[in-house]
């Protein structure tokens, strides 16, 4: 996904006439395409096959044990990770099923609340039990909060079919990216390179962010923006739902672990939860959740509480 800065996340599509893109906090620009918001499919996992663990269930805090519900902050913009079901209400996707998952071996229920991608690390311990919201982990994220890692991911870009703006690395400067907010597609990675345009004595490139991913896919899609950066199972995503109309620009690069954010102050929380990823690894929950959505090539073997970057 991300792998060295601020904060991260990214998209959805869905075909449903033209074009249909998920919504997150916001609703979808649209353009000359037709491009809207809209929910694309839901995952066929259900939690109730998932049975409760009494041993790690009676480790969950008291305060969270006591309502009996998990609730987890996302930014329901980033297909397949995270985005908004065909209601364009009800949160969807690997990441979502993840959180449902660890729920059930818990024994609580899991209320998953729409959150702009910013605005979840610094909730938790107050409205969040956890971020759960393709967290790239990096420094900067371990010294805000604890980071149970359950994934990975990199960079990869996209472009429109044909690449008709004949947009390339080697000439980026000048050209138009778009980004989501507070990802590290948007700074260390596009903040580099438009500091080397500037050094070089050239064009800063222009750098279109938006809050929500959907809506830099939408840009893309309708030939606003010549290129999009982001985590590599949300492009994939995108390039599947947009029938053709958008095509992989060149190759991921900078894998990184991704992580389930808790509170700097509860590192026991951190790991009951790591505790529970390795039950749902060990006991093939997670692979049949991963290759639901089709991003098992982003599984790991073995969670982490921190892990080093």
């Amino acid at each position: 996904m991300r792998i060295t800065s601020t904060l991260t996340k990214t998209f959805a599509l869905a075909a449903a006439g033209l074009l249909a893109l998920t919504a997150c906090t916001n609703a979808s620009e649209t353009s000359g395409s037709g491009a809207a918001t809209s929910g694309a499919a839901a995952s066929s996992f259900d939690p109730a096959t998932i049975a409760k663990d009494e041993a790690l269930a009676a480790l969950v805090p008291e305060d969270i044990r006591s309502r009996g519900t998990l609730t987890i902050g996302s930014d329901t913009s980033y297909a397949p990770a995270e985005f908004l079901g065909p209601d364009n209400q009800t949160p969807v996707g690997y990441d979502v099923d993840m959180a449902k998952a660890i729920g059930a071996v818990l024994g609580l229920e899991v209320d998953v609340q729409t959150a702009e991608f910013t605005g979840i690390l610094p909730a938790l311990g107050t409205k969040y039990d956890l971020g759960i919201s393709s967290f790239t982990i990096n420094e900067e994220r371990l010294s805000a909060v604890n980071l149970v890692s359950y994934f990975q991911a990199g960079t990869a870009w996209a472009v429109k079919a044909g690449n008709p703006s004949n947009f390339s690395f080697e000439d980026i400067c000048g050209r138009s990216v778009g980004v989501q907010t507070g990802t590290v597609q948007e700074d260390p990675d596009l903040a580099d390179r438009n500091a080397e345009c500037l050094a070089a004595g050239k064009e800063a490139i222009d750098i279109v962010t938006l809050k929500a991913q959907t809506d830099i896919t939408t840009r893309l899609v309708n030939g606003s923006i010549d290129a999009m950066a982001a985590d590599s199972p949300i492009v994939g995503y995108a390039i599947s739902q947009t029938g053709g109309q958008l095509e992989r620009f060149g190759d991921t690069y900078d894998a990184a672990p991704q992580g389930i954010a808790v509170a700097k102050e509860d590192k026991e929380m951190a790991e009951l939860v790591q505790q529970v990823v390795t039950k749902l690894i060990e006991d093939g929950s997670y692979t049949q959740i991963l290759e639901t959505w089709g991003v098992a090539d982003g599984a790991v073997t073995e969670s982490q509480v921190n892990p080093a970057v």
